[in-house]
């Protein structure tokens, strides 16, 4: 049996939402979807899961998640945009499309400060967590030490 599919202007108007805000879901990976062609298809179970009707039916026994939030110091706005590319690159080339991570960064320059707030499954975190562990030991100039307040 086929699952009936959806195009992002049927999930918009079920939904009460802007086409834009729905491919945005997309993109973040909030909503799962199909490329065919040059047009998204939904699925319905994914659009169950969106609004959450299908939780109890999907929930699973043993899956786990986990929540971690990363702090660093001493991070120049250049160096936390380098290491937010490169975080939410990493988290949207993940390997699980089922459970895939979420990722949140946030800058505060007047600490010189930058926290990751990743959530996902644990493997996919630990993976994430070891990038960003050998991103932040190496002497690879990615980050830039040197902060000079004002």
């Amino acid at each position: 049996m086929t699952e009936e599919m959806y195009s992002v202007e049927q999930v918009a108007d079920r939904l009460g939402l802007h086409v834009r805000t729905v491919r945005g879901y997309i993109r973040s990976g909030r909503l799962r979807a199909v490329r065919i062609g040059k047009q998204y298809r939904i699925g319905a179970g994914d659009l169950d899961a969106l609004t959450g009707q299908a939780r109890a039916a999907a929930s699973v026994v043993g899956q786990a998640e986990v929540s971690s939030i990363v702090q660093i110091d001493g991070v120049d706005r250049a160096a936390a945009d380098r290491l937010g590319t490169l975080v939410l690159t990493s988290a949207n080339t993940g390997h699980d499309q089922a459970n895939p991570l979420r990722v949140q960064t946030v800058h505060d320059e007047e600490r010189h400060r930058m926290k990751i707030i990743i959530l996902g499954g644990p493997a996919a975190t630990a993976e994430l967590l070891h990038l960003l562990d050998a991103v932040l030991n190496a002497d690879n100039g990615l980050l830039d030490r040197e902060v000079h307040d004002a």
